[in-house]
């Protein structure tokens, strides 16, 4: 297991035969059933089951133009991956590590932070936050004269090496000799600098000042470097020693630290890590075993994994001090089997098919050389709420499936979006941002804008299931704005078919527009459907991603009402709220509801409550019992609310209903002992 763990990336050449191998035998297990369609697929979809909020942020990506972000209605907007790792925002360069020949390269002109500021002004201008890599590494690139490329292998001063850049700076090496001796005795300081967090701090405070802060609609999100357990290979000529579970812990709350103090509402994102691998196993871990050594890293720990081990010793520090390190915990999550490179062989399509189970399913085991049950969502849930604080929203980003241009990533990628959703990812940012004009691209759009004007699938998913996700995937949501049921069909395979879809616990208004992405075309808007009897039939062409909007019977408004109720001094006092339709509905209509404080406080004065209320059909009211807690003490009236959120099948109205609590204890006169008439003793004739 420990060797399986250990395989991926961090060793891109040393592996890549065993990478092949596990791909072939994944290959090897198409069968006839990725091929064939089914004649006719049985969906089924219910508005009022696993109801669950949908995350915006989940639809963002790296690296866009403006233009890009506003077509694809993107909500977030990534500056990452290695180059940031080693960005110098005082002289706007930055060095590229393993990904080009270690070279410190200007990213434009001599302006402070130049780079980084055109990228937020890009982001805000097509309404998109930006998310900002602050470099933890400890080095970042400095220039030469005339803010000329650097080398940290400079062939001049190394010797000949295996690669160079010979088209662009000849010069620069890619840090190997000729007979495959690596350069370990470098200066590091050959085209980088040492910085340490108040450095960095010194790049948040100038985003405060540029933008303002984030609770000022500054920069909202900051994210702690980029994969930092291989470092080791892909910034290696800074950093050649994989950095261990402790170095991790304390670049984490040093960094963290420093931005909360240069602007405390700023979010902080982390650790970003690369994948499996890095999940499990220190970067320190991970070098080892590269080089055949025994790791010491994880039983000098009590074998805990890695990033529980790190997230537990957060918790702790958050216990401690009230300071928390990580508001979004983070990783990268990449296939395994060759999806990502982006070919699209029948046995790849059918494998890309299927391995976005990988996200989800805990019966799925990944068919690379993981051969273990991902099931990344869950887990991360669970290592968050076990570990660390728990509810704290979790990420991924960078992920990617590959073949951008061909229906197989595209149907993937619709596959991933709605996977998200339904799973409850809080934030996703796609590696990279799909090229205009690719199905991929055309995709995202489907989700965040399909009809050119940011109408988008719905934010509060509901059940949806069919007979095989890895042929046709279906996913549903409501729309919150105007009631409306968004169907998100994925047909993987390339014969054509047909769905028969029925839907339960909606009021339609007997039709559906609809959308689809097919070959050789954008989204198309095709003739609207018509619902019979709450099913809705259609054809789904081969490889093809078709959105359904149903718009909602005229719904009906649900509102709450205030509520005036005596405490009393027993323990059956209730304030009563009571719900209401505007008029009655032919379908059942719930909605949500939870209490909230105001001058009266839960656990003393009232019993803090939520759930949901159904109305069936025909009804058009229902009540809500809140519990008092009941006492003696006299005190002034005091109140609470009620509010209503998530409604199925009707449109909130008043979503706030106030309760006030009547006071009705008396103040009791207190007369000194022995006091008589006449006599001499004090006396009090209330309590003020």
């Amino acid at each position: 297991m420990v060797g399986t763990l250990l395989m991926r990336r961090a060793f891109p050449s040393s592996h890549r035969a065993l990478w092949q191998l596990a791909a072939a035998v994944s290959l090897a297990a198409l069968t006839l059933s990725d091929v064939r369609a089914q004649s006719v697929v049985a969906m089924s979809v219910d508005v009022a089951a696993n109801r669950r909020p949908i995350d915006p942020r989940i639809y963002g990506v790296n690296w866009a133009s403006s233009q890009e972000l506003s077509d694809l209605n993107a909500p977030l907007h990534r500056w990452g991956g290695n180059p940031t790792t080693r960005y110098n925002w005082q002289q706007n360069a930055d060095n590229r590590g393993f990904d080009w020949y270690f070279q410190s390269i200007a990213a434009g002109g001599a302006t402070q932070a130049g780079a980084m500021d055109s990228f937020v002004a890009d982001s805000f201008a097509a309404g998109a936050q930006p998310m900002l890599t602050v470099p933890t590494i400890g080095w970042v690139a400095t220039l030469g004269p005339n803010r000329s490329k650097l080398s940290s292998y400079s062939i001049a001063k190394y010797g000949a090496q295996q690669d160079a850049d010979w088209q662009w700076f000849p010069d620069a090496g890619n840090g190997i000799l000729l007979d495959g001796t690596r350069i370990t005795w470098n200066d590091p300081s050959d085209a980088s600098v040492q910085v340490d967090s108040t450095f960095q701090q010194g790049l948040v405070q100038h985003m405060v000042a540029q933008w303002g802060a984030a609770q000022s609609g500054g920069v909202r999100y900051y994210i702690l470097d980029n994969e930092p357990s291989i470092w080791f290979e892909t910034h290696r000529d800074v950093h050649p020693q994989g950095p261990g579970m402790e170095e991790i812990r304390d670049r984490i709350l040093d960094y963290a630290a420093k931005i909360r103090t240069a602007d405390p509402q700023a979010q902080i994102v982390g650790p970003e890590e690369w994948g499996w691998s890095g999940y499990f196993f220190s970067g320190m871990d991970l070098q080892r075993f590269g080089q055949g050594q025994p790791i010491v890293d994880r039983p000098a720990h009590g074998n805990w994994d890695y990033l529980p081990w790190v997230l537990d010793q957060l918790r702790q520090h958050y216990e401690s001090t009230g300071e928390r390190p990580l508001d979004v915990v983070t990783v990268h999550y990449y296939p395994q089997s060759g999806e990502f490179g982006g070919g699209t062989s029948s046995g790849l399509q059918a494998l890309r098919n299927r391995s976005t189970r990988s996200l989800w399913d805990p019966a799925y085991v990944d068919e690379s050389w993981i051969g273990d049950t991902v099931r990344l969502i869950p887990r991360l849930r669970e290592w968050v709420d076990t570990h660390y604080i728990p509810g704290t929203p979790i990420g991924i980003t960078e992920y990617s499936w590959g073949a951008d241009g061909h229906l197989n990533g595209a149907t993937a990628q619709a596959d991933i979006l709605g996977i998200f959703g339904r799973e409850g990812l809080d934030l996703a940012t796609r590696w990279v941002s799909p090229e205009p004009g690719t199905p991929t691209f055309a995709v995202h759009q489907l989700y965040r804008n399909y009809d050119g004007s940011d109408s988008s699938f719905g934010d509060v998913s509901v059940f949806a299931g069919g007979p095989n996700p890895d042929q046709t995937a279906v996913f549903a949501a409501e729309r919150s704005a105007d009631g409306a049921l968004t169907v998100m069909v994925v047909h993987k395979l390339a014969a054509a078919t047909s769905a028969d879809i029925q839907i339960a616990s909606f009021a339609s208004a007997g039709t559906a527009e609809v959308y689809q992405l097919t070959a050789g075309s954008g989204i198309q808007r095709l003739p609207d459907a018509t619902l019979a009897a709450n099913a809705l039939s259609a054809n789904l062409p081969g490889q093809s991603v078709t959105l359904f909007v149903m718009p909602a019977a005229l719904a009906p408004s649900v509102s709450v009402a205030d509520a005036l109720v005596t405490e009393g001094t027993g323990t059956s006092s209730a304030a009563s709220f009571t719900v209401t339709l505007s008029a009655s509905s032919a379908t059942n209509v719930s909605v949500d509801y939870a209490t909230a404080d105001g001058t009266a406080l839960a656990g003393s004065d009232y019993q803090a409550s939520s759930g949901t209320v159904t109305l069936l059909a025909g009804a058009i009211a229902a009540t809500v019992d809140v519990p008092l807690v009941a006492d003696s003490d006299p005190e002034s009236d005091e109140t609470f609310s009620l509010v209503l959120s998530n409604p199925a099948n009707a449109l909130l109205a008043d979503a706030t209903g106030q309760a006030t609590i009547l006071d009705d204890d008396t103040s009791p006169d207190l007369f000194a002992d022995g006091f008589e008439s006449g006599g001499t003793g004090a006396w009090s004739s209330a309590v003020p």
